[in-house]
């Protein structure tokens, strides 16, 4: 698909980049509207993904939102119109969904930073995401069942997964809104930072994992997306063949060398 939209161009930037070293800070950016996704939004985020999948230099994305809120959910008067009888279209050319739902995943990791209310694709993109810090006053909410229609970037699948599925369904199925304590208790947010420092922690462990060898973080990422989607056995078949191609390294060497000197490694990403 081709970007045929002209806001996605034209208007104020919807989705903000920040090269920070080797992050990616990627920033929802329609506060006026509590940052609802419209279709240039969802656009400029999957293109997003893809510059964060592309680029060698880049290691991890930061996805944050500016403003109070991370996300109303969707702009349903300027998506309702636009789906057809497959869904919605919304990757263009370069993009990857960023709900990952589609076959296509990210090799790289995500961390996420929410605030204020985190509705409906908000709470897919966490769960498609790797490592989550929520504000100590966020709210969250799977509503769409409230509007007639159902999760589709990925809650049915991973949600009940993540939390359970008496968990899940508790909030599935009725719409009610939660908290952050109720979210970090399921496992779908990882910490909760006091309001304001929310991107802040994001930025810091997003960092951390930077500073690893990044083919080896990527590996091990793959090798616990395989089990998941795969199951135990596809996993374990891979694992030697992937300790095999990772000992070959560049950055294995640097790791060795790292450790029997006692100095930090700069890894190079080959």
């Amino acid at each position: 698909m081709t970007t045929d939209d002209p806001r996605v161009l034209l208007e104020q930037p919807r989705v903000l980049l920040e090269r920070r070293g080797h992050l990616l800070l990627i920033g929802l950016n329609r506060p006026e509207k509590r940052n609802a996704a419209d279709f240039a939004l969802l656009q400029q985020l999957a293109l997003a993904y893809g510059e964060l999948e592309r680029d060698p230099e880049l290691r991890v994305g930061v996805l944050h939102a500016v403003g109070e809120h991370f996300t109303a959910g969707l702009d349903l008067a300027d998506i309702g119109p636009r789906l057809g009888p497959e869904g919605l279209d919304m990757v263009p050319d370069g993009g990857i969904n960023p709900w990952q739902v589609d076959g296509t995943a990210l090799s790289k990791p995500v961390v996420m930073a929410v605030q204020g209310t985190c509705l409906t694709l908000g709470i897919e993109l966490m769960l498609a995401s790797d490592i989550v810090v929520a504000a100590e006053s966020t709210r969250f909410g799977q509503i769409e069942v409230s509007r007639g229609i159902l999760p589709f970037g990925g809650a049915t699948i991973r949600f009940p997964r993540a939390a359970g599925w008496g968990n899940a369904m508790r909030w599935l199925l009725t719409g009610d809104l939660f908290d952050a304590r109720e979210a970090h208790r399921m496992g779908l947010v990882q910490e909760i930072a006091p309001n304001g420092r929310q991107l802040h922690r994001a930025i810091e462990l997003a960092e951390r994992i930077a500073a690893q060898a990044p083919l080896a973080v990527q590996a091990t990422l793959a090798s616990a997306r395989t089990a998941l989607r795969d199951g135990p056995a596809a996993a374990e078949a891979e694992l030697q063949p992937a300790l095999a191609q990772l000992a070959g390294t560049t950055d294995a060497r640097i790791g060795m060398e790292a450790f029997l000197s006692r100095t930090p490694a700069e890894f190079q990403g080959r």
